[in-house]
């Protein structure tokens, strides 16, 4: 299934969109009760919204050896990598939905850069869960876009420049449930050029893998998001550009990059 959230003149709603591109209007949250309506609406009649809003945002950080080596590259020192999964945190108010703008502040050196990712979204309480029982407790999975002022990354004591500002958190435009995460496919374009694509069978480790690490020491909630990471570590991007994230059977994450005024 495929659900989307999305606005129609001031009200907000979740919708399950259709084969062929219908939304049906959905009364509640996927997440809990909810009541699927007999409104449709096509999609050119509504804004389409970020798919949720997360109590928590969660980010695998480097999860695929090609980041760690390109962060590496663009650093001038050796690669290294994680040894065991350690999720960072990003704001939720930097959460912006396809097709909106991710503006670059005036105090940045000018340019951002994508991490095009799969992200997904949590539908049960998961607290010491085994692998086994791991995906279970997974509602569906949508796509997000990193973005990363990497001078800010790389001089401040944390991210919370580098990663946290203003719509610097693209997610969307759908959740799908029912999807394999370890054989997804992700492209990341740039302005029509494809800067990456690789696949979550890459990973260095899965997703069931993540979430029986971090339930050891935290509670994962019904609507709280991880981000399992990109593989590679793309070029910079500037203010007039166009960046896109696909994930197959997903969809397309699309934002426009524009300077602060």
């Amino acid at each position: 299934m495929k659900w989307c959230r999305f606005k129609l003149g001031d009200q907000v709603s979740y919708g399950i969109v259709q084969d062929d591109g219908r939304i049906v209007e959905v009364s509640g949250s996927p997440i809990g009760e909810h009541e699927i309506t007999d409104t449709q609406h096509s999609q050119e009649q509504v804004k389409l919204l970020a798919p949720i809003i997360p109590p928590m945002l969660y980010a695998a950080g480097p999860n695929y050896r090609g980041h760690a080596e390109g962060m590496a590259k663009r650093r001038g020192v050796e690669p290294s990598y994680p040894s065991f999964p350690e999720p960072n945190f990003r704001s939720v108010h930097a959460i912006i939905g396809t097709e909106e703008n991710i503006v670059v502040p005036k105090e940045s050196s000018g340019a951002v850069q994508p991490e095009g990712q799969l992200a997904v979204v949590m539908g049960r309480k998961a607290r010491k869960v085994s692998r086994e029982e791991a995906l279970d407790c997974v509602f569906g999975y949508t796509i997000g876009n990193d973005i990363s002022q990497r001078v800010w990354q790389g001089n401040d004591r944390t991210m919370f420049r580098g990663k946290n500002c203003d719509t610097f958190k693209p997610l969307g435009p759908f959740i799908v449930t029912g999807l394999d995460p370890t054989n997804l496919q992700i492209t990341v374009r740039h302005n029509g050029t494809v800067w990456e694509d690789f696949s979550s069978r890459d990973q260095i480790w899965d997703l069931a893998t993540w979430i029986q690490e971090m339930s050891k020491y935290t509670t994962l909630h019904p609507g709280d998001v991880l981000w399992m990471g990109t593989q590679g570590a793309a070029g910079d991007m500037a203010p007039g550009d166009t960046i896109e994230v696909e994930i197959s059977d997903i969809g397309v994450l699309r934002n426009y990059i524009v300077a602060e005024e």
